[in-house]
């Protein structure tokens, strides 16, 4: 399968800049993953079509101030950090640009010194390895300096950085918001609670492995990023009890799909754990535990995209995609959503 099958034809004035004054308020997409079926609703309306005894999945990672400048130490060049994941301790994988100033041994400076960040090694694709030296408590020292990582798409200044976090965000540790889950507000969860439909609870820190752009010709050839995920007890509980009873695993976003399809087991059962995720869903995926998906809309020949074909498949999606660019639907972070049931 050719990376070139997903591609798009993408009108740049439809890639959303802002969010909506109302999160809910949002334009949705129903999508009948078999027949290719669409109609067209308002996020609000999800309340409709969600079941009692269905569980609603969602990742409560909360995104981190990631995006850190500073200067080469005894120089005055500009470098630019993005913070992807952590490996232990104060050591971070992270992205650098431009890459040339920051080579293994170097060691730069933000903030006149209150951080220092020194260059320990290589990972892949060209990020780096480096251990942090500060006083006090990264974080706080991390929420004082850094700044929102906003996908590069995105132009317009966040003035509410708030609005780049979902309203149930809790477990700091992503590059990247969940964004399929930015559309809800408290009020529409507690309706969703009242209905009957369970509300469960994963974490996966996103990092850039998910947006990376496929750069092989051969999708087979692209190799996933890793992220850490938790599942906890009560959760794995919620969804266990869901399959048992005949009620639809909804996953909110690609990020809870990756996650719930890497702990399932053959028959489809969750226990809790935690660890490393480098799963790659693409067509002829064979789902355990996943039913339905509400996901935003996404980038032409990436990973999302593949992803949201193998719950359905690559011609509908496709097809579904061709209607949104007509119908005028918001595309990416900021933008609509679609429920593919």
């Amino acid at each position: 399968m050719q990376t070139k099958d997903f591609y798009f034809d993408l009108p740049p004035e439809l890639i959303a800049q802002t969010p909506l004054q109302n999160r809910d308020e949002s334009r949705l997409m129903l999508l009948n993953k078999r027949t290719g079926n669409i109609e067209h609703r308002q996020f609000k309306d999800i309340i409709e079509i969600l079941n009692p005894g269905d569980c609603l999945v969602l990742n409560n990672t909360r995104v981190i101030p990631a995006r850190l400048f500073g200067i080469r130490e005894n120089g005055s060049a500009q470098v630019e950090f993005l913070l992807l994941k952590r490996i232990k301790d104060n050591q971070w994988e992270i992205l650098v640009k431009p890459g040339k100033r920051a080579k293994v041994g170097d060691t730069i400076v933000f903030n006149e010194g209150l951080l220092k960040a020194k260059i320990i090694g290589l990972a892949e694709e060209g990020t780096r390895i480096v251990e942090f030296e500060y006083d006090g408590i990264f974080e706080e020292i991390l929420d004082k300096l850094g700044t929102m990582p906003l996908p590069h798409y995105i132009k317009e200044r966040l003035e509410d950085k708030e609005r780049y976090q979902t309203v149930y965000a809790k477990h700091e540790g992503s590059a990247a918001a969940p964004t399929a889950g930015l559309h809800f507000t408290q009020e529409l969860l507690h309706a969703i609670q009242q209905k009957g439909i369970e509300i469960a609870f994963i974490t996966l820190h996103v990092g850039l492995g998910t947006f990376r752009p496929v750069k092989a010709d051969n999708i087979l050839e692209h190799k996933m990023h890793g992220e850490f995920y938790i599942m906890t007890e009560e959760t794995a509980e919620k969804i266990n009890r869901t399959k048992e009873n005949g009620g639809r695993i909804i996953a909110v976003g690609t990020t809870s799909v990756r996650t719930l399809e890497s702990i399932a087991a053959d028959h489809g059962e969750i226990k809790p754990c935690s660890g490393w995720t480098e799963i790659f869903i693409y067509p002829g995926f064979s789902f355990k535990v996943v039913d339905c998906l509400i996901t935003n809309f996404h980038l032409p020949e990436s990973t999302l995209i593949m992803l949201v074909s193998a719950l359905s498949t690559r011609e509908i999606i496709l097809n579904a995609y061709k209607e949104a660019v007509t119908q005028r639907y918001r595309f990416f972070s900021f933008g609509d959503a679609m429920f593919i049931y």
